[in-house]
């Protein structure tokens, strides 16, 4: 049996609301990756929850062809883990709950394959459930915890928990067994997928292209695949939470030339291992390092705007010559950002910011900085500042 709870717990950002939804709403439903620490959460935080694993064929299978026999034996309060295996068990969730409408916390729900966990619930939970979602630990979660760790040695690892949480894990390996997983468990049951050293090749082929505009076609040519193929298999890796896109801003006085989102791996451990970049030495050598600081800072930044309670505001812009690597939208103001590997930028390395800032309109952008490696912000001229991803902390 799985050992949920490590033996060193790094809290989570999520804590807050997660406890916040179980007093609220009858329903919580925490998705995510596999091995974002989603059962260990629920876990820690609702010790009085009973766990049962639908990733158990003998549980899934009774409680998808006998759902109301599941229910009646495993009662709530209750923690379903891996529940997108049962879609069959949602419509006897719905009348539970409405029977007892009035207990709040009654079922918390987790899965890694959001597209197939989100149908159900919408079919069947709709109004009745809170939906959370939980990536890997930000660089915010691990300082808090281990504040000796260095910000290279966490891009290599990666932030999910276990591998921070206990030290002595070879994170090679743990990259290697999750791979492995991930292509035997959520590949086959999400995607029609053939051959699945095809489908691995694609996976490092996104890997390679990450904090690069996406272009299905050259994906598909690449890996051999028809680009419809493309499109499903990249639909598959979105909804099991391994990469994310990024859409383009767009306004009605002036739109960005570029139409395609921009693609990125959620998790620069998982990137690192699919380019064979295994140690910090190897991070500071390897080309990719550029695009590796942009994934990690475009992680960092999601962590920022779901700590400010915010989705849907986060963009990029790019035009024919020029880009931005992430615009992001409050209330109509913009923030721009550009990620620069270099701990010390130079005011040439806002040239982008400049012009960009003065197409949008000066009075539009609230703040313009560079991301950098830097271990403190200064200043750059015309109103531009160099950041540190610690900054983004609270």
């Amino acid at each position: 049996m799985t050992s949920y709870i490590l033996h060193m717990w790094i809290h989570r950002d999520i804590e807050p609301r997660l406890r916040r939804s179980a007093r609220t709403r009858p329903v919580v439903v925490l998705t995510g990756a596999r091995q974002t620490g989603k059962t260990s959460t629920l876990l820690k935080l609702f010790p009085r929850h009973k766990l049962v694993s639908l990733d158990l064929p003998t549980e899934a299978e009774q409680a998808e062809k006998e759902p109301g026999a599941f229910l009646g034996r495993h009662a709530s309060p209750i923690i379903l883990d891996e529940v997108q295996y049962t879609p069959g068990l949602f419509r006897h969730l719905k009348a539970v709950v409405d029977a007892h409408r009035h207990r709040n916390g009654q079922f918390l729900l987790t899965g890694s394959q959001k597209f197939t966990l989100m149908k159900s619930v919408a079919e069947s939970l709709a109004g009745r459930a809170d939906i959370v979602e939980l990536e890997t630990l930000s660089w915010a979660e691990i300082a808090r915890a281990l504040p000796g760790t260095g910000l290279e040695a966490t891009i290599v690892r990666g932030g999910f928990p276990e591998l921070q949480a206990n030290p002595e894990i070879d994170h090679v390996a743990f990259y290697n067994s999750y791979i492995a997983t991930y292509l035997e468990r959520d590949v086959r049951s999400l995607a029609n997928v053939g051959n699945l050293r095809d489908f691995e090749r694609f996976l490092r082929a996104c890997a390679l292209r990450s904090a690069n505009l996406l272009n299905k076609s050259d994906l598909a040519r690449d890996v051999g695949i028809a680009p419809s193929t493309a499109n499903l298999w990249l639909s598959a890796l979105e909804a099991s939470g391994q990469v994310v896109l990024l859409e383009p801003w767009f306004s009605n006085r002036t739109k960005s030339i570029v139409k395609s989102p921009k693609l990125y791996l959620a998790d620069t451990g998982l990137l690192c291992a699919l380019l064979n970049v295994r140690t910090e030495e190897a991070l500071g050598q390897s080309p990719a390092a550029g695009a590796i600081w942009e994934t990690f800072v475009f992680a960092q930044l999601r962590a920022r705007e779901r700590r400010a309670g915010r989705t849907g505001g986060l963009f990029f812009w790019r035009d024919r010559a020029r880009e931005v690597d992430f615009v992001v939208d409050v209330a109509g103001r913009l923030e721009l950002f550009e990620a620069k590997w270099t701990e010390l930028p130079s005011p040439s390395d806002a040239v982008n910011l400049e012009f960009v800032r003065t197409v949008i309109g000066k009075p539009k952008v609230s703040s313009a900085a560079i991301v950098a490696r830097a271990p403190n912000s200064f200043p750059l001229p015309n109103g531009f500042r160099v950041v540190p991803v610690s900054e983004w902390g609270s």
